[in-house]
């Protein structure tokens, strides 16, 4: 870890290399506080304590996510490639961050069966950005009509593509499948009849 990070960076780059690759229960602080090469007054200034801590390094993972989605959707030349971009975005997303065994919101998530509410919050944002921004990509494909209910199904295969990675299924292999079943999906809602 570089020393020209602030001691703010290096306690979120050790959260992220740790807690979402071990798990926040199993990563103690003093762990955390030895990766990242600070003193425990240091994260209970930055974070107030270690939930704050990882509520920053998901608030932080969610904007780098974005923003890998972001450029994979300004790369689509269609709507329905604009719909599937999720997909090559996550791709390159999980190219571009700290590893993690899958998803470190559902990671946490699945971790804090009473999360408190700044980490429920954090937690929230990501299925609201995904449920959100799906859904309104889906109008311009499908129409109003059927866009919800596409995009809570392509939020279902985002979370599979997530859960293959988990099984140790190769990124890339996770995502065609992906792909593949996102058309299908589309596809599907196209054909509806009236």
């Amino acid at each position: 870890m570089s020393s020209q990070l602030s001691a703010r960076d290096r306690l979120l780059d050790a959260a992220e290399d740790l807690a979402f690759t071990q798990g926040v229960a199993a990563t103690p602080v003093d762990v955390i506080l030895k990766q990242a090469n600070v003193a425990p007054a240091t994260l209970y200034s930055h974070f107030g304590n270690k939930e704050g801590l990882i509520v920053q390094a998901l608030q932080r993972r969610l904007g780098r996510w974005d923003e890998s989605w972001q450029l994979a959707m300004n790369e689509a030349s269609t709507p329905r490639e604009r719909l599937m971009a999720f997909l090559p975005g996550l791709q390159s997303y999980r190219k571009s961050v700290t590893p993690a065994r899958w998803c470190p919101f559902l990671g946490v998530a699945a971790e804090s069966p009473h999360p408190g509410d700044g980490l429920q919050e954090a937690l929230a944002s990501d299925t609201h950005l995904l449920r959100t921004r799906l859904r309104e990509l889906a109008i311009a494909v499908v129409g109003p009509d059927s866009a919800a209910d596409l995009a809570e199904q392509l939020l279902l295969v985002h979370t599979g593509v997530l859960g293959m990675i988990l099984r140790g299924v190769a990124t890339k292999d996770a995502v065609a499948l992906g792909m593949k079943t996102s058309q299908q999906a589309i596809d599907a809602a196209l054909n509806q009849p009236e």
